[in-house]
């Protein structure tokens, strides 16, 4: 079927083409948005980590010792209010045992992060490695 024709007495029937190079267009750029948006969706860091293998080590549950500390700073070893001195004296006789206790600290959320951060160092001045923060878990709310 001729577009252009000049023969004027011939009634032409219904077009029955359908021209897709609109649509081929639109796809070949949703293609290209796709191709350039697929990393973003992937948010991983690329690590290549190393591989070994070793068996399961079977190590008697380690004991914890918690240490609380109050809104006003005040310093609790297993709900024993203790002062500085006795404090270091205690992460001393913790770090000397084997295997270490875990530290579990439990600051109030009111606690300054000043007495915290002393907490955690006069531990790890004392050779005292493992320390863990306890919260409590988000409630729902209604």
């Amino acid at each position: 079927m001729a577009f252009g024709t000049f023969n004027h007495h011939r009634n032409p029937g219904p077009m029955a083409d359908i021209n897709v190079t609109p649509m081929v267009d639109v796809m070949l750029v949703l293609l290209v948005i796709f191709i350039l948006a697929a990393p973003m969706f992937t948010g991983s860091v690329q690590l290549e980590l190393p591989k070994a293998q070793a068996p399961a080590v079977e190590s008697p549950p380690a004991a914890t010792v918690t240490l609380s500390i109050d809104g006003k700073g005040k310093i609790f070893w297993n709900s024993d209010p203790v002062e500085q001195d006795a404090l270091t004296a205690r992460l001393v006789a913790a770090a000397k045992l084997d295997p270490q206790p875990e530290l579990q600290l439990r600051a109030d959320k009111d606690t300054r992060y000043e007495v915290v951060a002393q907490v955690m160092a006069a531990a790890q001045s004392n050779g005292l490695t493992k320390l863990g923060f306890v919260t409590d878990p988000k409630k729902e709310q209604k």
